[in-house]
């Protein structure tokens, strides 16, 4: 039998990369999404966002043991938690220069999906998780491919309240190459999240960073 899939094995360069700034092209790939607002730390909305992201997840890589997986279907490990951040209306600047009103998050909360997934799929899943927990509000969860495009990124090792200071690096960084940042439309402030904050003490946690650029 072959060994499962591990995405910090297989995809190192999209969620294992260094402390020190870098740019990169990151490829389309496929998402389960869940939209909301407010701040992650105290919304219910965020809660079962994650909630359902995890259930559909876990819902489609056990489906083998149904005998219901989708056609193309291999061994895998869950991907991270992401995260999309912005704000309505004004820019989202996460470098220390403003004092971020988390009560006003917009924020699409993601869980990458492998390439067999599609919305036979997603149906599938669904329907397992209303079997057993009916009290969720099923129809949030989309599949999305999103393609991020030309990057600076970088993990932050620490807590998310000092992340400012990695985002000034990177901002910093993406400059000096000869890249200006490019946060607008669906191009978004975006964390990936390689901790468990109910785990991992906070100056352990790691966190990947990206903020798209362009060509200045």
């Amino acid at each position: 039998m072959s060994p499962a899939l591990d995405y910090k094995k297989a995809y190192k360069h999209l969620y294992q990369p260094g402390t020190q700034p870098e740019i990169m092209d990151v490829p389309e790939m496929c998402f389960l999404a869940v939209d909301g607002r407010g701040n992650p730390n105290t919304a219910e909305a965020y809660k079962e966002a994650l909630e359902l992201l995890y259930g559909f997840s876990y819902a489609i890589k056990m489906s083998k043991m149904s005998g219901t997986q989708p056609p193309g279907y291999y061994e895998y490990t869950v991907f991270p938690l992401e995260g999309l951040w912005w704000f309505e209306g004004k820019p989202f600047l996460m470098d220390g220069s403003i004092q971020l009103d988390k009560e006003a998050f917009i924020w699409r909360s993601m869980i990458r999906q492998p390439e067999f997934v599609d919305e036979s799929c997603l149906e599938m899943a669904r329907k397992a998780l209303a079997r057993k927990k009916p009290g969720l509000n099923l129809s949030k969860v989309q599949l999305i491919r999103f393609q991020e495009g030309l990057c600076v990124q970088c993990m932050h090792i620490g807590p998310y309240d000092a992340e400012p200071v990695t985002v000034k690096a990177m901002d910093a960084y993406a400059l000096q190459e000869g890249y200006a940042l490019d946060l607008a439309g669906e191009r978004r402030h975006h964390e990936i999240y390689l901790g468990d904050p109910r785990k991992a003490a906070p100056d352990k946690l790691k966190t990947v960073i990206r903020h798209p650029v362009r060509k200045a």
